[in-house]
């Protein structure tokens, strides 16, 4: 089980409506955290160290793992959270399909896509459900950044790692980054409709 499985389960769990470029920022810095876990890399101020490769039984930690800028100056946390988080909400939707640990939806519960499904009930789907109802910080804290329950307190108490503190504070950013791109496209649009639509 991966921290990133686990949000992506919560998220299409709940029925909470949920950016898909928000929720790919939020798998990718899951992503991250699990790797530093793992201690397949390090984080030195913004920038991500890689370590020795890792031995991973997840496809998508190995994906992770297996892209990182391995030569100095490494990567930023930033720059790789929007590399990595590229359209990786629908890489979890399709990999999840094909475990069979998704299923085609009955009701209009959140979707990805055109396709609407909900995850089947597995160990995978329970443990994700454990974590989330036991309110596990990290989990808690990118639920929280992506939106997926503004009940909960969006700081970052509880986190007693400064490395997962960074990479959670480094989401944050990207995706308040990605709304102001967003009101910023829906300001340009409406005024290109009224420049059209005329006095």
């Amino acid at each position: 089980m991966t921290t990133a499985k686990d949000l992506f389960i919560i998220a299409m769990d709940l029925k909470h409506s949920v950016g898909q470029g928000d929720l790919s920022l939020g798998l990718a810095g899951a992503e991250l955290i699990d790797l530093i876990g793992a201690g397949a890399v390090a984080v030195d101020g913004d920038r991500i160290v890689p370590g020795a490769p890792p031995t991973l039984d997840d496809r998508f930690m190995g994906e992770a793992a297996a892209g990182l800028t391995r030569q100095a100056p490494y990567e930023r946390i930033e720059d790789w959270l929007w590399r990595r988080g590229r359209d990786l909400t629908a890489a979890y939707q399709v990999g999840l399909e094909e475990n069979g640990e998704l299923k085609p939806q009955r009701s209009g519960r959140l979707s990805f896509g055109s396709e609407r499904v909900e995850p089947v009930d597995t160990p995978a789907r329970r443990h994700a459900a454990d974590r989330w109802e036991e309110k596990e910080p990290v989990l808690a804290a990118l639920a929280s950044v992506v939106g997926i329950d503004d009940e909960r307190s969006d700081d970052e108490a509880g986190l007693d790692d400064e490395a997962v503190t960074t990479v959670v504070a480094a989401v944050h950013d990207a995706v308040m980054e990605l709304e102001a791109v967003r009101q910023r496209r829906t300001i340009e649009n409406a005024a290109f409709a009224n420049l059209w639509r005329g006095p």
